[in-house]
Formats: structure tokens, C-alpha cells, sequence
């Protein structure tokens, strides 16, 4: 019995240890959000798969240019805080508003019952981040967006947005329990899922991490699910639902990235 524990303890070390090397690996290899790709790049991933390539077709007539993020479990998040302050960048009126909805929300997660000092560097970063692409930088447009993309390819910022937007999401999840509720499957409670699965980082996210944070922050995501379903559309899900995008991402199982409306 003794040798039995002892060789499924090493297996999972092993396994582990494998796990720790694919994600060095796809560290060393992916950047965190890429540059502008166009959308035809897709279609060398799957050749020879006709359904997928029928489909990717139909996407590229509404879709021109795609941003790949790195597929490290936070990749919706990631895309999602890019592809909204690059929105942000060319529209001033939006960006004043965010700002202010940016500044108010540590006080408010603090209200409800987060610790002052566990938010205060990742809100800190956050408004940092949020100055750096200022529409009102002197500098010009290109230039901000040139920032933006430096900024979210230091893993230091990059994952302190996606901290801090994580955190901004289990808030709402906590603010309107008995709704979200509904969304979870299995028997989690709210503050479990919370802490489980909307906290950590590495949580993949799903329907219910979207729909949260997207009503926390008042922005409207079209997601494109680019899946085995029948026919050759690409199923299109917008959240909040009846909302405008200002945010396009593609799905593919298990990774979210960046959509470019043509």
C-alpha cells in the first residue's frame, strides 16, 4: 500500500511538473496580447477542417482583424480590458465617465467587505494605467495605443488589471447574490464560486464572469462563438443582453480573444 501512495504521489508531481513546463513553454512563446492579425490567420489553424473553415469565412465578412491574448486562463478578462481601453482611447466623453466609475470603485468594494488594504495597490495600478491612455495625452492617438499595448505586455500591469477587474466582478456577484445565483451550476454558494473561481487568477471564465463584470462597468460585449455547431453562422451572444457592443471577442473553446468589426 506504502509503494502504491508513494508511486500515485510521484505521478502527480510528474504531472505537475509537466503542467509548470507547457506553461513556461506558452509564456516563453505567446506574448500576453499580440498585434493586430488579420482574421484569414485563423483559417491556417484548422485547414483541412470544413466546418471551421466555412465558418471563419462567414466571420471574416463582418470581422477584418483579430488580437490573439495568451491562453493562460486569463485571456477573457485580459482581452476584454485591452479591447475597452482602446475604445476608450478615441472616445474622450466614455473615458471621463469610466475614469470616475474606476476612481468610486475601490470605496464601493470596500463597502462590501473588502479588505482597504488588499485593493489598494491593484486600484492603484488600475488608475495608473487608465492616466497612461488618457484620449487627452498630447502625444496623439497612435502614440497612446502604442502605450496601451506596452503596458498590457509587462506581465506586472497586465495581471493587475486582470486582478483588479476579477475583483470588480466578484463584487457584483456579492451586490446581486440572489440574481447571479440563478447562473451557478453544482452547489456553490455565491461565496464560494466567489472565491473559487472569480478571485484567483488562471480561472477560466464563463457566462456569468461576463455578464457580471460587463454590468458592473455599463459596457456591452459581443461575443462570436466559434464552435462545432451546425450550419456555417457563427453564433453571436451579445451581455448584457439587448446592450451595444463596444467590445468584440471571439470564443473558441476555452479561449477568448480580440475582434476588429470591419
Amino acid at each position: 500500500m506504502e509503494s502504491f501512495e508513494q508511486t500515485d504521489g510521484n505521478r502527480d508531481e510528474l504531472i505537475i511538473q509537466q503542467q509548470r513546463e507547457i506553461e513556461k513553454e506558452i509564456s516563453e512563446s505567446t506574448p500576453l496580447v499580440s498585434e493586430q492579425l488579420p482574421l484569414t490567420c485563423l483559417r491556417a489553424e484548422y485547414e483541412g477542417d470544413e466546418i471551421f473553415t466555412a465558418k471563419i469565412q462567414e466571420l471574416a465578412k463582418k470581422y477584418k482583424f483579430i488580437r490573439r491574448t495568451r491562453p493562460d486562463g486569463n485571456c477573457f478578462f485580459r482581452a476584454f480590458a485591452y479591447s475597452y481601453l482602446e475604445y476608450l482611447i478615441s472616445n474622450n466623453s466614455a473615458y471621463q465617465e469610466f475614469r470616475k466609475l474606476a476612481e468610486a470603485s475601490k470605496e464601493k468594494l470596500v463597502q462590501l467587505g473588502f479588505p482597504s488594504f488588499t485593493l489598494e495597490d491593484f486600484h492603484d495600478t488600475f488608475m495608473e494605467v487608465i492616466t497612461r491612455v488618457s484620449p487627452e495625452n498630447a502625444e496623439g492617438t497612435a502614440k497612446v495605443q502604442s502605450e496601451l499595448h506596452k503596458i498590457f505586455n509587462e506581465q506586472g500591469y497586465s495581471d493587475y488589471v486582470v486582478v483588479y477587474l476579477r475583483l470588480i466582478t466578484s463584487g457584483k456577484l456579492q451586490e446581486d447574490a440572489d440574481f447571479y445565483q440563478n447562473f451557478i451550476e453544482g452547489d456553490f454558494t455565491i461565496e464560494e464560486f466567489r472565491h473559487q473561481e472569480v478571485e484567483p487568477m488562471y480561472k477560466e471564465s464563463d457566462h456569468i464572469h461576463i455578464i457580471a463584470l460587463c454590468t458592473a462597468i455599463g459596457v456591452g460585449v459581443r461575443v462570436e462563438y466559434l464552435d462545432r455547431g451546425e450550419g456555417s453562422q457563427v453564433k453571436a451572444h451579445d451581455f448584457p443582453e439587448g446592450s451595444e457592443p463596444t467590445v468584440y471577442l471571439i470564443y473558441r473553446p476555452g479561449h477568448y480573444d480580440i475582434l476588429y468589426p470591419n
